[in-house]
């Protein structure tokens, strides 16, 4: 790294602390804590959709769910509408989340099954913990990996003793034998656990005079759920979502069904952050509290979603909530955010020392600006990855390795492996291979195409291939290296233009500007010392 990245990226961090310690500064220390509290609402497989972004994504499944806690949130801070993951995979994404830097920055913990948290890596939770807050975690926040939870305190620091029933929502929900009673038991384990670790002792207040970290994490959105919950527990009606979904997919009832359903367990979800921001208000701290709301990538199972580099599987949700510190709420912004900068921005707001390793820009000058749109024109883009998700999706236990950049009217992929299989070895793409049957293709991720993830979607896509050979095709066919899609006419990624001699200009342009941000931060993939090749990278996983 330059010296003149490394002056720059502490410039930025050094601005962002000095606005807020100004902003701190005019307001009365009897009303304003010198740390705000941080709480992270984080769930897991909840790609960009809710009612709030309905206007800014108009004829997309925003129109059909509701999310009244999320949107409220958003409208008392800010709402992104471009926020994206550093990878589309759970562990590699909550470690760049935790790190505040790009996953292929995290070593061992870049990767999902066999995944490993290197301590010498930092992480915002441990480093505020160091500073003087006390955290605590709820549900999910680093898996799989091990040490399970690691970047956050692991077990010690779990809250969670009246359950984790939540993270199963439908199918607790659908058995009991009144649906609206058993949604009502699964918020109140909610309450409970988040009441552990805010109010133990139910006195209404706050249990120690410390800041606090908070995360909940529920995985409810996450495979599986139960067919015909979406409609059965929050009326959401599969043939709302008739021509809303991606074009690429069969406009058919089951696979609206299977999306209603994903929308379903979306507004299990915000419920359940109404629980989280009513026991906020209930100890008095929401005021203080640097509220974060989002999700780890798009829907599992459906797709080009969870796993993909496409706009699909890498937009995801974001709306921040401070009132002491967002002095003009209310605001749409257009800015590009890799969820990396959240650590950072929490390491900024807190005045605690960001480590050299955590390049990620903080957000904070987004967060205390009065205006909405394009605030920052150099964060007019995204960068994305992936490497080995699934530890058998293929022969040898190999990564399918991406890197993309997406601007407001590009989408670059580079595919460095496009022999190999997107999306797992499957019938079809195998010849050895036979056609699993509905149960196993629905139910067992690893029958076929396992970073695809089990369901109704897969399983109809599959053995309806012949029908629908441009949606198989879509979903785990193999890929050229390189992919160009120009967003503004062509958001569903269906018209690839990198081999097309009319856009060559733009494509070495695009390439150039990615491989420069990919040599620059450090990435393996681009050295002469490709890790995610051999050793432990491709071991089985335990």
């Amino acid at each position: 790294m330059n010296l003149l990245s490394v002056f720059a990226r502490h410039a930025a961090t050094l601005i962002g602390c000095v606005l807020v310690s100004a902003l701190l500064a005019n307001e009365s220390p009897s009303t304003k804590s010198q740390q705000p509290h941080i709480v992270m609402a984080f769930a897991d497989d909840w790609g960009c959709y809710a009612s709030a972004y309905a206007k800014r994504f108009p004829n997309s499944p925003s129109e059909v769910v509701h999310t009244p806690n999320f949107d409220k949130i958003a409208g008392d801070g800010v709402l992104f509408a471009n926020a994206f993951v550093s990878a589309p995979s759970c562990t590699p994404c909550r470690s760049s989340l935790l790190s505040g830097q790009p996953f292929w920055r995290c070593e061992k913990s870049s990767i999902l099954q066999g995944a490993i948290w290197d301590f010498s890596l930092p992480a915002y939770p441990l480093l505020l913990e160091e500073s003087g807050y006390r955290i605590g975690q709820t549900y999910k926040v680093w898996s799989p990996g091990q040490p399970v939870d690691a970047p956050h305190g692991g077990k010690r620091t779990e809250f969670e003793s009246a359950g984790r029933r939540f993270n199963a929502f439908s199918q607790n929900a659908m058995k009991a034998k009144n649906p609206k009673v058993g949604k009502q038991q699964l918020l109140d384990e909610v309450r409970r656990n988040i009441r552990s670790f805010l109010d133990a002792d139910d006195d209404r207040k706050l249990d120690s005079k410390q800041p606090i970290c908070y995360w909940f994490g529920p995985t409810n959105t996450h495979r599986k759920w139960i067919a015909g919950s979406g409609k059965a527990l929050w009326g959401i009606d599969p043939d709302d979502l008739e021509g809303k979904l991606p074009s690429y997919l069969p406009d058919v009832p089951v696979v609206r069904e299977d999306f209603a359903d994903y929308l379903g367990e979306a507004m299990a979800f915000d419920a359940a952050l109404g629980v989280l921001d009513e026991e906020l208000r209930r100890v008095g701290i929401a005021e203080e509290t640097l509220l974060v709301v989002s999700g780890d990538h798009g829907v599992p199972g459906v797709s080009r979603g969870k796993c993909n580099l496409y706009d699909f599987g890498t937009h995801v949700p974001l709306a921040i909530r401070w009132p002491d510190g967002i002095s003009h709420p209310g605001r749409l912004v257009e800015d590009f955010v890799s969820l990396p900068s959240l650590a950072t921005t929490f390491l900024s707001v807190a005045d605690v020392e960001i480590p050299e390793s955590m390049i990620a820009k903080p957000i904070v000058d987004i967060l205390i600006d009065s205006r909405s749109g394009q605030i920052d024109p150099e964060r007019d883009a995204a960068i994305t990855g992936r490497e080995r998700h699934v530890a058998r999706a293929r022969d040898g236990y190999l990564p399918y390795p991406q890197r993309a950049i997406q601007t407001k009217d590009w989408l670059y992929i580079i595919n460095f492996e496009p022999e190999r299989t997107p999306m797992g070895d499957g019938p079809i793409l195998q010849s050895e291979w036979k056609v699993p049957n509905e149960d196993a293709l629905s139910n067992n991720t690893f029958a076929a195409y396992a970073d695809l993830d089990a369901s109704p979607t897969k399983a109809f896509i599959v053995l309806n291939r012949d029908q629908y050979p441009g949606a198989f095709d879509a979903a785990v066919g193999r890929r050229p290296e390189f992919e160009m899609y120009y967003l503004a006419n062509d958001p569903d990624c269906t018209t690839n233009l990198a081999e097309n001699p009319d856009w060559e200009s733009e494509r070495q342009r695009l390439h150039r500007r990615l491989m420069t941000h990919l040599e620059k931060t450090g990435d393996p993939r681009v050295s002469g010392d490709v890790i995610f090749e051999s050793g432990d990278y491709v071991k089985p996983a335990r």
